[in-house]
């Protein structure tokens, strides 16, 4: 048994949106989940780039990357970006270099090395994980951005390039960001960039000997249409003054 409500609006509703504005009863009267017409398990990422206009990111090859990298970590000397990853600050080049050859196979996390269009040269890196193509849900995970492109164009790309292969290639349904729960500067990131707070999950790891309650955010694929043209129109080389100052925020309020 179904009842619907009737829209507000004359505009047509995707059959996702119209399951979710259902209720729906199973045959003993009780309210069960939207169906999702003809799901099929999504494939899992590609290790091809994705290519932006300011930079791209590309899988992470130590032997290309590491040095530069390394160096680009160098502009942080306090170690503030590695207070809330899970490894600590690397003083020596060779146990970064070491880390990196002990991750770059990895499918699970799929790390990837951002690269600044200008230069050319690494700059951060971000990995897909949590990859579940059988419920098409998929995290972005191990964002560090080196100083070289906090608070740039590029540092707003990344999120939107890896969106838009989780939602515009893969298919997925759903993209998540997970952070410490003190971690104020990365749940104000995922805020601007478009994802849903959904709340604190308690004492939920062990991170460096400390306990840590993780802050929870998601986008899902009905969100996607509205937030790519967010994306698309502040990344808009006109949306930038000549001073690279941008005109428009890409999230009102945030």
């Amino acid at each position: 048994m179904i009842s619907s409500p009737s829209p507000e609006n004359n505009t047509p509703l995707t059959p996702w949106k119209r399951a979710r504005m259902t209720e729906i009863l199973n045959a003993l009267g009780q309210p069960v989940g939207a169906l999702v017409p003809d799901w099929q398990p999504r494939p899992r990422p590609s290790r091809s780039p994705m290519v932006g206009r300011y930079g791209r990111l590309e899988p992470l090859d130590p032997a290309r990357h590491a040095e530069a990298l390394y160096a680009a970590h160098q502009h942080d000397p306090e170690g503030r970006n590695w207070t809330y990853l899970w490894t600590e600050p690397f003083r020596d080049f060779a146990p970064f270099l070491a880390w990196l050859e002990s991750i770059k196979a990895s499918e699970d996390p799929l790390y990837h090395v951002v690269i600044d269009a200008t230069t050319e040269q690494p700059v951060g890196m971000a990995a897909f994980m949590r990859i579940d193509p059988t419920h098409g849900v998929i995290e972005v995970g191990h964002v560090s951005y080196t100083p070289l492109m906090q608070r740039t164009p590029l540092a707003t790309e990344v999120i939107y390039l890896m969106a838009r292969r989780v939602f515009d290639e893969l298919g997925y349904r759903r993209f998540e960001w997970k952070c410490d729960s003190l971690n104020a500067r990365s749940r104000r990131s995922a805020l601007r960039f478009g994802f849903t707070f959904e709340g604190i999950f308690r004492q939920h790891l062990v991170v460096k000997g400390r306990n840590r309650d993780t802050a929870w955010f998601s986008m899902l694929d009905h969100d996607w249409a509205e937030r790519r043209h967010a994306f698309e129109a502040w990344l808009d080389p006109s949306n930038f003054d000549a001073e690279g100052q941008q005109k428009t925020k890409l999230t009102p309020g945030v």
